[in-house]
């Protein structure tokens, strides 16, 4: 099984994270951010993921330092569970809607980290969290987990669906990224032969 169990403490967070890439969608997630905690239930869902992760952060400044980290966490997790990320099938992609959202998704664990977001959201907020930090998150997760990652949203109005649908498209994709390809075996899936 293709797991992470990692830490990390900051002067501004104190993580805990456990991830499971083969399980059943399982999220015991308590970041101290709302929002985030229903994303990422959803995230966990739709990856097919098993996630439990707790964070004790100073949201009583903001939100920001919990969810940036949580993205950091989160990607290292991916990084360790996938190891060499021998035959794995390396890309996954999905157009996913939510109601009157449309969100592309495209992921490449490529060993070079990087989000490229055309993810504009209308409003700067949804309840108190600040729509901002989906960037952060999403830029976060991407460097440390080593993969290009592209959320582009097609059509949508409404903050919530947008976001939503991000975070369920980014799950669907990583799924059927990190999924082992029968047609390679155990082969690295690059000519370079590292990742």
């Amino acid at each position: 099984m293709r797991t992470a169990t990692l830490t990390r403490r900051t002067a501004e967070t104190d993580i805990a994270l456990a991830l499971r890439l083969e399980g059943s969608g399982e999220a015991d997630i308590h970041t101290g951010v709302g929002f985030l905690d229903h994303m990422l239930t959803l995230f966990t869902r739709h990856g097919g993921f098993d996630l439990t992760l707790t964070c004790r952060g100073d949201t009583q400044v903001d939100d920001h330092h919990s969810t940036e980290d949580i993205g950091i966490v989160l990607g290292q997790a991916f990084r360790e569970a996938l190891g060499d990320k021998r035959g794995i099938c390396r890309y996954g992609d999905i157009h996913l809607p939510m109601d009157e959202a449309l969100i592309l998704a495209a992921v490449d664990f490529s060993g070079r980290g990087g989000y490229y977001g055309q993810l504009p959201i209308p409003t700067e907020k949804v309840g108190a969290f600040d729509t901002e930090l989906v960037a952060e998150f999403m830029t976060a997760f991407a460097r440390e987990a080593g993969c290009t990652l592209h959320l582009v949203r097609l059509a949508g109005i409404n903050s919530h669906h947008i976001i939503e649908g991000a975070f369920k498209a980014l799950g669907r994709a990583l799924r059927a990224a990190v999924r082992p390809d029968p047609d390679f075996g155990d082969q690295i899936p690059s000519t370079k032969g590292v990742l």
